[in-house]
């Protein structure tokens, strides 16, 4: 590649980036500190409790091992389909499938955990614990996929 054509990707990749801030000026404002650390305490408060409540639950550990698989399953997900609504925000081009997959993995995500809770032999109690760790911990791994992005977003154009 030669120095004319390295110059022309680097001019349109920040227009591209000049036009996604135009567009939402607020992609180009880094998160605050306290923001940034809420979200990843959450995240791991999410993420910990859940798996200390799998760890001291009195149950197989194949259905041990389905509940810790449901949730790395929905971070995933979660992450993916923030980021693909992140892109297409920004004018970043995704894929119908790849959004769509990411839609119904999330989904059937939350889905699998309902009907596992719903059909398991636990207190209401626990069941519940679960369900509200999940969430707690699907929400922050979207804020801490965001914080992540506006970080480096910001840092960029300084």
């Amino acid at each position: 590649m030669n120095y004319e054509s390295t110059t022309t990707v680097n001019d349109n990749k920040n227009k591209r980036q000049d036009q996604s801030t135009k567009k939402n000026p607020q992609n180009a404002m880094k998160p605050t500190t306290a923001f940034i650390g809420a979200a990843w305490a959450s995240l791991g408060i999410g993420l910990i409790s859940y798996c200390i409540g799998l760890w001291n639950a009195d149950m197989l550990l194949n259905e041990k091992g389905y509940y810790f698989t449901v949730i790395l399953f929905g971070l995933f997900s979660a992450i993916s389909v923030q980021k693909c609504v992140r892109d297409k925000s920004e004018g970043i081009e995704v894929t119908d499938i790849y959004y769509g997959i990411s839609w119904f993995t999330t989904i059937t995500s939350i889905i699998l955990l309902v009907i596992g809770l719903r059909n398991a032999d636990l207190q209401l109690s626990e069941k519940g614990f679960y369900g509200m760790s999940f969430t707690l911990a699907l929400f922050s791994a979207i804020a801490v996929q965001k914080n992540t992005r506006d970080t480096k977003l910001a840092n960029k154009e300084n």
